[in-house]
Protein backbone atom coordinates (compact mmCIF):
# COMPACT_ATOMS: atom_id res chain seq x y z
CA UNK A 1 0.00 0.00 0.00
CA UNK A 2 1.49 3.31 -0.72
CA UNK A 3 1.81 5.67 2.08
CA UNK A 4 -0.26 8.97 2.32
CA UNK A 5 1.69 11.93 0.39
CA UNK A 6 3.08 14.58 2.75
CA UNK A 7 2.89 17.81 0.74
CA UNK A 8 5.13 20.94 2.52
CA UNK A 9 2.23 23.88 1.03
CA UNK A 10 4.48 26.57 2.76
CA UNK A 11 8.52 26.69 1.96
CA UNK A 12 10.09 29.22 0.39
CA UNK A 13 13.34 29.88 -2.16
CA UNK A 14 15.23 32.78 -3.49
CA UNK A 15 16.41 32.10 -6.91
CA UNK A 16 20.00 33.01 -7.86
CA UNK A 17 18.35 35.91 -10.37
CA UNK A 18 16.30 37.39 -7.37
CA UNK A 19 20.00 37.03 -5.18
CA UNK A 20 21.47 38.99 -7.83
CA UNK A 21 18.53 41.84 -8.17
CA UNK A 22 18.84 42.67 -4.05
CA UNK A 23 22.84 42.42 -4.71
CA UNK A 24 23.21 45.29 -6.90
CA UNK A 25 20.74 47.55 -5.02
CA UNK A 26 21.26 50.09 -3.16
CA UNK A 27 18.71 50.92 -1.30
CA UNK A 28 16.33 48.14 1.06
CA UNK A 29 15.87 45.74 0.44
CA UNK A 30 19.38 44.33 -0.33
CA UNK A 31 21.85 41.97 0.08
CA UNK A 32 25.19 42.37 1.03
CA UNK A 33 27.95 40.37 2.26
CA UNK A 34 30.85 40.91 4.96
CA UNK A 35 33.83 39.08 5.67
CA UNK A 36 33.25 37.89 8.89
CA UNK A 37 30.45 35.73 7.28
CA UNK A 38 30.17 32.71 5.42
CA UNK A 39 26.77 33.67 3.69
CA UNK A 40 25.57 37.01 2.51
CA UNK A 41 23.07 38.81 4.34
CA UNK A 42 19.34 40.48 3.59
CA UNK A 43 18.46 43.44 4.92
CA UNK A 44 14.91 44.26 4.70
CA UNK A 45 13.86 46.67 7.28
CA UNK A 46 14.54 50.53 7.67
CA UNK A 47 15.22 49.67 11.48
CA UNK A 48 18.22 47.57 10.16
CA UNK A 49 20.08 50.26 8.22
CA UNK A 50 22.22 51.89 11.16
CA UNK A 51 23.24 48.52 12.08
CA UNK A 52 24.09 47.54 8.51
CA UNK A 53 26.42 51.30 8.30
CA UNK A 54 28.06 49.97 11.51
CA UNK A 55 29.01 46.72 9.59
CA UNK A 56 30.55 48.39 6.70
CA UNK A 57 32.26 50.97 8.72
CA UNK A 58 33.57 47.96 11.25
CA UNK A 59 34.24 44.94 10.40
CA UNK A 60 34.31 43.79 13.88
CA UNK A 61 30.99 45.05 14.28
CA UNK A 62 27.72 42.80 14.53
CA UNK A 63 26.21 41.82 11.19
CA UNK A 64 22.66 43.24 10.42
CA UNK A 65 19.74 41.39 8.43
CA UNK A 66 19.46 37.57 7.96
CA UNK A 67 22.29 34.45 6.52
CA UNK A 68 20.94 33.56 3.45
CA UNK A 69 22.42 29.82 3.80
CA UNK A 70 22.38 27.73 1.10
CA UNK A 71 18.73 26.60 2.46
CA UNK A 72 17.38 29.99 1.09
CA UNK A 73 18.87 29.51 -2.82
CA UNK A 74 20.14 26.03 -3.24
CA UNK A 75 17.31 23.38 -4.85
CA UNK A 76 19.57 20.31 -3.60
CA UNK A 77 19.34 21.90 0.21
CA UNK A 78 15.62 21.72 -0.45
CA UNK A 79 15.58 18.25 -1.66
CA UNK A 80 17.77 17.30 1.22
CA UNK A 81 15.56 18.52 3.94
CA UNK A 82 12.49 17.04 2.32
CA UNK A 83 14.10 13.66 2.14
CA UNK A 84 15.12 14.00 5.79
CA UNK A 85 11.21 14.88 7.09
CA UNK A 86 10.03 12.66 4.79
CA UNK A 87 8.06 15.45 2.42
CA UNK A 88 6.69 13.93 -0.84
CA UNK A 89 5.97 17.09 -2.41
CA UNK A 90 6.72 20.94 -1.89
CA UNK A 91 4.91 24.41 -3.31
CA UNK A 92 7.68 26.36 -3.35
CA UNK A 93 7.37 30.36 -3.37
CA UNK A 94 9.64 33.34 -3.42
CA UNK A 95 9.91 34.59 0.07
CA UNK A 96 9.14 38.21 1.23
CA UNK A 97 10.22 41.08 -0.11
CA UNK A 98 8.50 39.54 -2.98
CA UNK A 99 8.32 41.90 -6.41
CA UNK A 100 7.68 44.90 -4.10
CA UNK A 101 10.15 47.06 -4.43
CA UNK A 102 10.64 46.56 -8.30
CA UNK A 103 10.51 49.97 -10.77
CA UNK A 104 7.21 49.69 -12.47
CA UNK A 105 9.09 49.38 -15.88
CA UNK A 106 11.24 46.35 -15.33
CA UNK A 107 8.55 44.66 -12.85
CA UNK A 108 7.08 42.67 -15.83
CA UNK A 109 9.96 40.94 -17.32
CA UNK A 110 11.33 40.05 -13.77
CA UNK A 111 8.22 38.35 -12.65
CA UNK A 112 8.62 36.04 -16.18
CA UNK A 113 12.18 35.74 -15.28
CA UNK A 114 11.49 34.62 -11.68
CA UNK A 115 8.31 32.78 -12.58
CA UNK A 116 10.40 30.50 -15.49
CA UNK A 117 13.18 29.84 -12.76
CA UNK A 118 10.62 28.11 -10.26
CA UNK A 119 8.95 26.34 -13.32
CA UNK A 120 12.56 25.25 -14.77
CA UNK A 121 13.47 23.96 -10.92
CA UNK A 122 10.11 21.73 -10.75
CA UNK A 123 10.63 20.35 -14.45
CA UNK A 124 14.07 19.23 -14.04
CA UNK A 125 13.48 17.48 -10.36
CA UNK A 126 10.41 15.79 -11.28
CA UNK A 127 11.71 14.69 -14.71
CA UNK A 128 14.76 13.20 -12.45
CA UNK A 129 12.51 11.28 -9.94
CA UNK A 130 10.67 9.78 -12.53
CA UNK A 131 13.56 8.23 -14.41
CA UNK A 132 15.81 7.48 -11.82
CA UNK A 133 13.58 5.14 -10.43
CA UNK A 134 11.45 1.87 -11.76
CA UNK A 135 8.24 2.61 -9.86
CA UNK A 136 6.59 6.03 -10.02
CA UNK A 137 7.01 8.96 -8.11
CA UNK A 138 4.86 11.74 -7.82
CA UNK A 139 6.14 15.20 -8.42
CA UNK A 140 8.45 16.70 -6.11
CA UNK A 141 7.76 20.22 -7.00
CA UNK A 142 5.33 22.39 -7.73
CA UNK A 143 5.30 26.36 -6.89
CA UNK A 144 3.19 29.50 -6.34
CA UNK A 145 4.41 32.15 -8.43
CA UNK A 146 4.61 36.08 -7.72
CA UNK A 147 3.07 39.13 -9.53
CA UNK A 148 4.64 42.28 -10.60
CA UNK A 149 2.57 44.61 -8.38
CA UNK A 150 4.48 47.79 -8.93
CA UNK A 151 3.73 47.50 -12.44
CA UNK A 152 0.61 49.11 -14.78
CA UNK A 153 -2.28 46.56 -14.72
CA UNK A 154 -2.18 45.25 -18.05
CA UNK A 155 1.11 44.00 -17.40
CA UNK A 156 -0.61 42.58 -14.08
CA UNK A 157 -2.66 40.50 -15.84
CA UNK A 158 -0.35 39.61 -18.14
CA UNK A 159 1.67 37.68 -16.07
CA UNK A 160 -1.18 36.37 -14.62
CA UNK A 161 -1.58 34.88 -18.17
CA UNK A 162 1.93 34.05 -18.30
CA UNK A 163 1.51 31.53 -15.40
CA UNK A 164 -1.67 29.77 -16.74
CA UNK A 165 1.26 28.46 -19.34
CA UNK A 166 3.40 26.96 -16.83
CA UNK A 167 2.93 23.46 -15.96
CA UNK A 168 3.68 23.40 -12.37
CA UNK A 169 2.23 26.86 -11.48
CA UNK A 170 -0.55 26.27 -8.57
CA UNK A 171 -1.36 29.96 -7.71
CA UNK A 172 0.31 33.06 -6.59
CA UNK A 173 2.00 34.13 -3.36
CA UNK A 174 0.56 37.58 -2.33
CA UNK A 175 1.63 40.46 0.66
CA UNK A 176 -1.16 42.64 2.48
CA UNK A 177 0.17 45.52 0.79
CA UNK A 178 -1.30 45.23 -2.68
CA UNK A 179 -0.18 47.25 -5.64
CA UNK A 180 2.47 49.63 -5.70
CA UNK A 181 0.47 52.12 -3.90
CA UNK A 182 0.31 50.06 -0.92
CA UNK A 183 -3.31 50.63 0.12
CA UNK A 184 -3.82 47.13 1.05
CA UNK A 185 -6.13 44.15 -0.12
CA UNK A 186 -9.45 46.25 0.12
CA UNK A 187 -7.87 48.69 -2.96
CA UNK A 188 -10.72 48.79 -5.39
CA UNK A 189 -7.88 48.58 -8.01
CA UNK A 190 -7.67 45.16 -7.09
CA UNK A 191 -10.61 43.66 -7.99
CA UNK A 192 -9.65 43.04 -12.05
CA UNK A 193 -6.74 41.41 -10.69
CA UNK A 194 -8.80 39.16 -8.19
CA UNK A 195 -10.62 38.31 -11.32
CA UNK A 196 -8.41 37.13 -13.46
CA UNK A 197 -7.23 34.89 -10.43
CA UNK A 198 -10.43 33.45 -10.38
CA UNK A 199 -11.29 32.91 -13.93
CA UNK A 200 -7.75 31.56 -14.24
CA UNK A 201 -8.44 28.66 -11.09
CA UNK A 202 -4.80 30.37 -9.20
CA UNK A 203 -5.56 30.76 -5.26
CA UNK A 204 -3.47 33.29 -3.42
CA UNK A 205 -1.31 32.34 -0.81
CA UNK A 206 -1.35 35.29 1.53
CA UNK A 207 1.69 36.03 3.57
CA UNK A 208 2.52 38.83 5.92
CA UNK A 209 5.32 41.28 5.41
CA UNK A 210 6.31 43.43 8.62
CA UNK A 211 2.86 45.47 7.96
CA UNK A 212 2.69 46.97 11.37
CA UNK A 213 4.14 49.84 12.68
CA UNK A 214 7.56 49.09 14.02
CA UNK A 215 7.11 51.17 16.84
CA UNK A 216 4.61 49.10 18.28
CA UNK A 217 7.61 46.12 18.92
CA UNK A 218 9.03 48.53 21.14
CA UNK A 219 13.15 49.26 20.81
CA UNK A 220 14.41 45.76 19.72
CA UNK A 221 15.33 44.46 22.18
CA UNK A 222 13.71 41.20 22.42
CA UNK A 223 15.15 40.34 18.60
CA UNK A 224 11.96 39.57 16.08
CA UNK A 225 9.85 37.41 18.57
CA UNK A 226 7.28 40.34 18.58
CA UNK A 227 6.84 40.89 15.10
CA UNK A 228 6.75 37.38 13.68
CA UNK A 229 5.12 35.73 16.48
CA UNK A 230 2.07 38.26 16.53
CA UNK A 231 2.95 41.19 14.16
CA UNK A 232 3.05 38.79 11.25
CA UNK A 233 -0.67 36.88 12.20
CA UNK A 234 -2.41 40.55 13.29
CA UNK A 235 -1.33 41.69 9.41
CA UNK A 236 -2.92 38.83 7.89
CA UNK A 237 -5.90 38.92 10.10
CA UNK A 238 -6.50 42.81 9.50
CA UNK A 239 -5.61 42.25 5.50
CA UNK A 240 -8.56 39.48 5.02
CA UNK A 241 -10.74 41.16 7.62
CA UNK A 242 -10.48 44.51 5.36
CA UNK A 243 -11.24 42.28 1.67
CA UNK A 244 -14.21 40.99 3.50
CA UNK A 245 -15.52 44.45 4.89
CA UNK A 246 -14.85 45.79 1.71
CA UNK A 247 -16.76 42.50 0.12
CA UNK A 248 -14.01 41.94 -2.13
CA UNK A 249 -15.29 37.83 -1.31
CA UNK A 250 -18.68 38.85 -2.24
CA UNK A 251 -17.49 40.55 -5.73
CA UNK A 252 -14.78 37.71 -6.65
CA UNK A 253 -17.00 34.51 -5.49
CA UNK A 254 -14.69 32.38 -7.62
CA UNK A 255 -11.41 33.54 -5.65
CA UNK A 256 -9.74 31.36 -3.73
CA UNK A 257 -7.30 32.12 -0.79
CA UNK A 258 -4.93 30.10 1.54
CA UNK A 259 -3.84 31.94 4.87
CA UNK A 260 -0.41 31.54 6.15
CA UNK A 261 0.47 31.23 9.17
CA UNK A 262 -3.39 28.86 10.05
CA UNK A 263 -4.88 32.63 9.46
CA UNK A 264 -3.35 34.33 11.87
CA UNK A 265 -5.56 35.39 14.78
CA UNK A 266 -8.79 35.01 12.57
CA UNK A 267 -9.91 31.55 14.02
CA UNK A 268 -9.70 33.30 17.27
CA UNK A 269 -10.82 36.28 16.57
CA UNK A 270 -13.65 35.67 13.72
CA UNK A 271 -16.81 35.62 15.80
CA UNK A 272 -15.68 39.18 17.53
CA UNK A 273 -15.26 40.56 14.12
CA UNK A 274 -18.63 39.10 13.28
CA UNK A 275 -20.02 40.96 16.91
CA UNK A 276 -18.56 43.96 15.89
CA UNK A 277 -19.69 44.11 12.49
CA UNK A 278 -23.41 43.47 13.38
CA UNK A 279 -23.63 45.84 15.97
CA UNK A 280 -22.07 48.75 14.06
CA UNK A 281 -24.34 51.40 13.06
CA UNK A 282 -22.05 52.98 10.26
CA UNK A 283 -22.25 49.43 8.12
CA UNK A 284 -26.32 48.85 9.08
CA UNK A 285 -27.19 51.58 7.66
CA UNK A 286 -24.70 51.73 4.87
CA UNK A 287 -25.75 52.64 1.51
CA UNK A 288 -26.73 49.68 -0.10
CA UNK A 289 -27.34 47.90 3.35
CA UNK A 290 -25.14 45.10 4.72
CA UNK A 291 -28.20 42.99 4.70
CA UNK A 292 -27.62 39.71 2.84
CA UNK A 293 -24.13 39.68 3.18
CA UNK A 294 -22.23 36.40 3.87
CA UNK A 295 -20.51 36.28 7.47
CA UNK A 296 -17.23 36.03 8.17
CA UNK A 297 -17.47 32.28 9.09
CA UNK A 298 -19.38 31.79 6.05
CA UNK A 299 -16.10 33.30 4.07
CA UNK A 300 -14.01 31.45 5.70
CA UNK A 301 -15.61 27.83 4.98
CA UNK A 302 -16.44 28.46 1.37
CA UNK A 303 -13.12 30.46 -0.35
CA UNK A 304 -10.61 30.31 2.50
CA UNK A 305 -8.39 27.94 3.41
CA UNK A 306 -5.52 28.11 5.94
CA UNK A 307 -2.02 26.54 6.36
CA UNK A 308 -0.88 24.44 9.53
CA UNK A 309 2.11 26.37 10.17
CA UNK A 310 0.74 26.92 14.20
CA UNK A 311 3.12 24.92 16.07
CA UNK A 312 0.57 23.70 18.89
CA UNK A 313 -2.52 21.70 19.51
CA UNK A 314 -4.64 24.51 20.86
CA UNK A 315 -3.84 26.64 18.03
CA UNK A 316 -4.53 23.75 15.25
CA UNK A 317 -7.62 23.00 17.17
CA UNK A 318 -8.62 26.28 16.61
CA UNK A 319 -7.85 26.65 13.12
CA UNK A 320 -9.96 23.30 12.24
CA UNK A 321 -12.73 24.88 14.04
CA UNK A 322 -13.27 28.43 12.43
CA UNK A 323 -12.08 26.75 9.29
CA UNK A 324 -14.86 24.30 9.16
CA UNK A 325 -13.35 20.87 9.30
CA UNK A 326 -9.70 19.53 8.52
CA UNK A 327 -10.60 19.41 4.86
CA UNK A 328 -9.35 22.95 4.70
CA UNK A 329 -6.45 23.36 6.11
CA UNK A 330 -2.83 22.20 4.66
CA UNK A 331 0.61 21.59 6.55
CA UNK A 332 3.31 23.75 6.11
CA UNK A 333 6.87 24.18 7.53
CA UNK A 334 8.20 27.64 6.35
CA UNK A 335 11.27 26.04 5.43
CA UNK A 336 14.28 27.58 5.42
CA UNK A 337 12.82 29.99 8.40
CA UNK A 338 13.03 29.16 11.76
CA UNK A 339 16.22 26.95 11.35
CA UNK A 340 17.89 24.77 14.65
CA UNK A 341 19.64 27.86 16.45
CA UNK A 342 22.20 27.43 19.44
CA UNK A 343 23.84 24.19 20.13
CA UNK A 344 21.44 22.78 17.85
CA UNK A 345 22.78 25.06 14.92
CA UNK A 346 24.94 22.03 13.97
CA UNK A 347 21.60 20.19 12.82
CA UNK A 348 20.25 23.02 9.94
CA UNK A 349 22.88 20.94 7.34
CA UNK A 350 20.79 17.40 7.39
CA UNK A 351 19.11 16.86 11.14
CA UNK A 352 15.96 17.53 12.31
CA UNK A 353 14.54 20.83 12.22
CA UNK A 354 12.48 21.73 15.51
CA UNK A 355 10.10 23.97 14.00
CA UNK A 356 8.78 21.09 11.48
CA UNK A 357 8.67 18.54 14.44
CA UNK A 358 6.04 21.05 16.12
CA UNK A 359 3.68 21.38 13.27
CA UNK A 360 3.74 17.69 12.70
CA UNK A 361 2.98 17.07 16.57
CA UNK A 362 0.19 19.82 16.31
CA UNK A 363 -1.65 17.58 13.52
CA UNK A 364 -1.00 14.46 14.93
CA UNK A 365 -1.95 15.58 18.29
CA UNK A 366 -5.06 17.71 17.49
CA UNK A 367 -6.74 14.98 14.68
CA UNK A 368 -5.17 12.07 16.03
CA UNK A 369 -1.81 10.26 14.81
CA UNK A 370 -2.74 7.96 11.97
CA UNK A 371 -6.18 10.01 11.08
CA UNK A 372 -7.86 10.13 8.22
CA UNK A 373 -8.22 13.75 9.02
CA UNK A 374 -4.33 14.02 9.74
CA UNK A 375 -3.28 12.54 6.64
CA UNK A 376 -6.06 15.10 4.99
CA UNK A 377 -3.95 17.95 6.47
CA UNK A 378 -0.31 16.08 5.93
CA UNK A 379 -1.41 16.23 2.12
CA UNK A 380 -4.18 14.94 1.08
CA UNK A 381 -6.15 18.57 0.86
CA UNK A 382 -3.18 20.21 -0.86
CA UNK A 383 -3.41 17.69 -3.47
CA UNK A 384 -7.24 17.60 -4.23
CA UNK A 385 -7.27 21.82 -3.26
CA UNK A 386 -3.67 22.94 -5.56
CA UNK A 387 -4.15 19.55 -8.30
CA UNK A 388 -0.91 18.11 -7.68
CA UNK A 389 -1.49 14.75 -8.94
Amino acid sequence: MALAPVVDIHTHMYPPEYISILSSRDTIPLVRTFPSSPDPRLILLESEIPSLERALADPSAPLPGRPLTKHFTSLPAKLSFMSHHNITTSVLSLANPWLDFLPADTAGATAEQINTSFETMCSSTNTAATTNTTTPQPPKLFFFGTLPLTAPPPTILASITHLTTLPHCRGIILGTGGLATHQGLDDPSLLPIFHALAASSLPIFLHPHYGLPHSVFGTGAYGHVLPLALGFPMETTIAVARMFLAGVFDEVRGLRMVLAHAGGTLPFLAGRIESCVVHDAALVGKAGGWEGRRSVWEVLREQVYLDAVIYSEVGLKAAVEAAGGADRLMFGTDHPFFPPVGEKAGEAEEGEWESVRLNVEAVNKALGEGSEEAALVMGGNAVRVLKLY
